[in-house]
């Protein structure tokens, strides 16, 4: 039977033309690199990256010289489709590529399926064939990609590689062994080269690739990207961080330096990086320091487990944020179960009664450890980061919003009340005996010296 002819009569070449302008017009990341991969939004075939989307900064470093470029950028900035990119650019030339995400399951969810993954922005007839099991990519020419997770440096020792992507570099709890067991294997070819996309961190690593000479540094800011991101986007996160110091840190992509005046310095928190927490510990608590209301404009709730090993301090989780009585009661509940806790830890500055009647009534059976803090914050913090600086306590990962407080809080300031940290300092007091003039009980500490 014949198709019917008519049915397509005003698809005309020009029709086509003005369809494929409206698709450049909506810019709409979530499902224009389909149509502009069957044929480019200028009419070229497969829609070239170069031509149609890439910024200045979006383009790899001209030459051979260079083994590292740091694409530094903002949150919704277009690093990781750039990464991506790349990738699929470099597997045309060598045959076997690294691809390193901060966990296996960003790896999976963000660097290979999300918006822009590497499998879905793939070229039709480039698409490569994904391998969960072996963590391996096998493009159609032959060349192989291995997915491996910063949570496991180790991995990385041993394989050859012809180059490497390195997504949110900054944010693994092990970078530097991640980096210099990659180092290591990226001798595959004439010119090897690593492609590093992250939003920065004030990190001894991230200082060291700036200042070396063999880096190629491409920066970039949210607004760059602004008209591929959504509008909520820009209305409810950009607005809520633009001005802040960290605004300018995930939004403009500065390196920030530390705070004068802070307590905690970068170099200290980085020094406290830990891959993992250990198998069990001697003693686990969970600290509270309940927010008075659960407004908009309220003081977070700060919600932190610290776990305590043969002398040794453990952060293993931070679930702070903004909750109704009932929702940060649930919150601790879950993670004393979680954890298989000892002892939950809560301040009743807000009411001691009140404090322990919500935590009840939410189904926690633990022993609750009542504080009320008498003396200032940085009395209390003070003999914590002692602990610090002794290097008795680890972060079992990275905890941007808390680490981000320790080193931007200015004791005696002006500031917004540092409720992540003032969680964290009760929780490593509650778990260790901070100081020796307080053997008899690690709680005298927090209660301004009383027994």
């Amino acid at each position: 039977m014949p198709p019917d002819i008519d049915r397509y009569k005003d698809w005309t070449p020009a029709a086509q033309e003005r369809a494929l302008q409206r698709l450049k017009e909506l810019q709409n990341a979530a499902w224009r690199p389909f149509f502009c991969n069957v044929r480019g939004c200028d009419g070229s075939p497969h829609g070239d990256w170069s031509w149609n989307h890439a910024r200045a900064d979006q383009q790899p470093p001209p030459g051979d010289r260079w083994l590292t470029w740091l694409m530094m950028s903002g949150r919704g900035a277009g690093k990781t489709r750039t990464g991506n990119e790349w990738v699929h650019k470099m597997v045309e030339q060598v045959p076997r590529v690294a691809l390193v995400a901060p966990t296996s399951g960003a790896a999976r969810d963000v660097l290979l399926e999300g918006e822009s993954g590497l499998l879905r922005i793939a070229a039709p007839g480039k698409r490569p064939l994904w391998e969960p099991s072996k963590r391996r990519l096998t493009w159609p020419n032959g060349a192989v990609g291995s997915v491996f997770s910063a949570e496991e440096p180790d991995r990385l020792r041993g394989p050859e590689h012809g180059a490497a992507l390195c997504d949110e570099a900054c944010f693994y709890p092990l970078v530097q062994d991640v980096w210099d067991n990659l180092l290591f294997g990226l001798r595959m070819g004439k010119a090897p080269k690593v492609m590093v996309t992250t939003t920065p961190s004030p990190s001894p690593w991230l200082k060291a690739l700036l200042a070396d000479e063999r880096t190629v540094l491409s920066r970039a800011s949210t607004y760059d990207n602004l008209a591929n991101l959504s509008p909520v986007f820009a209305e409810r996160i950009i607005s809520k961080y633009e001005g802040t110091r960290l605004g300018r840190q995930e939004l403009l992509a500065e390196v920030l330096t530390d705070v004068q005046g802070a307590l905690w310095t970068w170099e200290l928190v980085e020094a406290a990086r830990e891959a993992a927490a250990p198998d069990d510990f001697d003693r686990v608590v969970v600290a509270v320091d309940p927010a008075g209301t659960d407004k908009k404009s309220s003081d977070e709730t700060g919600i932190v487990v610290a776990g305590i090993r043969r002398g040794v301090v453990y952060i293993v989780a931070d679930r702070s944020g903004r909750y109704s009585p009932h929702a940060w009661a649930v919150t601790v509940r879950d993670l004393y179960e979680e954890y298989s806790a000892d002892a939950v830890v809560a301040e009743t500055n807000f009411g001691a009664d009140m404090v322990e009647h919500t935590l009840r009534t939410s189904g926690v059976k633990a022993r609750i450890v009542k504080i009320s803090a008498r003396r200032s914050k940085k009395l209390r913090a003070e003999p914590v980061l002692g602990l610090y600086e002794q290097g008795r306590v680890k972060h079992c990962g990275v905890f941007k919003e808390l680490e981000d407080q320790m080193c931007e809080w200015v004791p005696f300031s002006d500031q917004k009340s540092p409720d992540r940290l003032d969680a964290m300092v009760y929780a490593v007091s509650a778990v260790s005996q901070v100081h020796k003039a307080y053997v008899a009980s690690p709680l005298r500490l927090i209660n301004g010296g009383a027994a």
